[in-house]
């Protein structure tokens, strides 16, 4: 595991390239998961920051409307949770038209019994239930990531652990390329994963998730938050604040382990919980504490976002420019080390 303070000041800056889908409004997930890591590296790397419109249409194809919506809030979601366009490249996917081509390219490097082992993919699969109905671009889309890894020439991915498989396969893909080309013209990809892990959704059944209806956005009011805390599950059998708790498998504690930095009060409460005498309204009030007091000033900067669209659009356009170059010059290296492109080697 790459230690992120690791790098000498000195040294020059390693490329990180991370991303999400515009499905949705982020939520605590992304921010456990990568957002938090994300506001560290832009701080010490070249950090890439993907809206990434084109691969979630590989299971949205249904409703465009909802992806194309769904740029402007995800790059809210980003402004307001600290990433500062100054440090980090926010870009849209759909308009690098180097990472399709690159995309085209790799297909012919991996068959589709590989694409159909992977773990994530196989997983994935079966949640949305596609059975052998799968899009051909869903079944693909470790290839399509794999172009946009390597197109901004990233050293490092922050994922979760579930994603891994993705970033194995994307490095297959590169040695394939590299041997290929008989040069390494394209480096390998380091998966940061970080130690937290999934972040449960507030039912306590699976990991965070918009589709699962479980989540918490990072724009969600006062109100939301409070309801959201008041369902969450804690143990059954703890019926009065008298009885003895169990703390293993109780959301609560799940939610203070990560979001309260009192760990000392943390440790104090679940001893007391364990003994008996602590009911799970004071847990919960704590709770909601904490979690409105990270997301209040998120809600405040989008609002502040939200009122200025264009500069909102006018950073994404500015992003994606610096993005297009550089993926550009990633495709034109693989294509000439690869040496089969006829315009490539031909005057006009």
């Amino acid at each position: 595991m790459h230690d992120l303070h690791d790098t000498p000041s000195s040294a020059p800056r390693l490329t990180v390239l991370t991303g999400d889908r515009p499905t949705g409004p982020l939520h605590l997930g992304h921010y456990v998961g990568s957002l938090k890591t994300r506001l560290e590296l832009q701080e010490t790397h070249t950090q890439y920051l993907l809206v990434a419109d084109t691969q979630a249409l590989t299971d949205n194809a249904h409703d465009p409307d909802k992806v194309r919506r769904n740029v402007l809030e995800v790059a809210l979601d980003y402004l307001a949770v600290g990433i500062d366009p100054g440090k980090t490249t926010i870009a849209v996917q759909s308009a690098l038209p180097a990472l399709a081509e690159l995309t085209l390219l790799y297909l012919n490097f991996v068959t589709v019994a590989r694409l159909e082992r992977n773990p994530t993919i196989k997983e994935e699969i079966q949640a949305r239930g596609f059975g052998r109905d799968i899009p051909a671009g869903f079944l693909c889309y470790p290839v399509a990531q794999a172009a946009d890894i390597t197109g901004f020439k990233a050293h490092f991915v922050p994922v979760g652990e579930d994603q891994a498989p993705l970033i194995e396969q994307t490095n297959e893909i590169v040695r394939r390329i590299n041997r290929q080309a008989g040069v390494d013209v394209l480096p390998e990809a380091q998966a940061l994963i970080p130690t937290m892990g999934r972040l449960p959704g507030v039912d306590g059944k699976a990991k965070m998730s918009k589709s699962q209806n479980n989540s918490i956005a990072l724009s969600s009011s006062p109100d939301v938050i409070r309801e959201a805390v008041k369902r969450m599950y804690t143990d059954p059998n703890h019926l009065r604040a008298s009885d003895p708790g169990t703390v293993e498998g109780n959301m609560v504690f799940t939610y203070l382990d990560v979001f309260d930095d009192d760990r000392t009060e943390v440790e104090r409460l679940k001893a007391a919980y364990r003994a008996g005498g602590l009911g799970d309204m004071t847990l919960k009030h704590r709770l909601e504490d904490k979690l409105q007091a990270l997301i209040a000033p998120m809600r405040e900067r989008r609002e502040r976002f939200a009122r200025d669209p264009a500069h909102v659009f006018s950073v994404l356009r500015e992003g994606t420019q610096r993005a297009k170059a550089v993926t550009q010059q990633t495709l034109d290296e693989v294509r000439a080390a690869l040496g089969t492109f006829l315009f490539d080697s031909v005057s006009p």
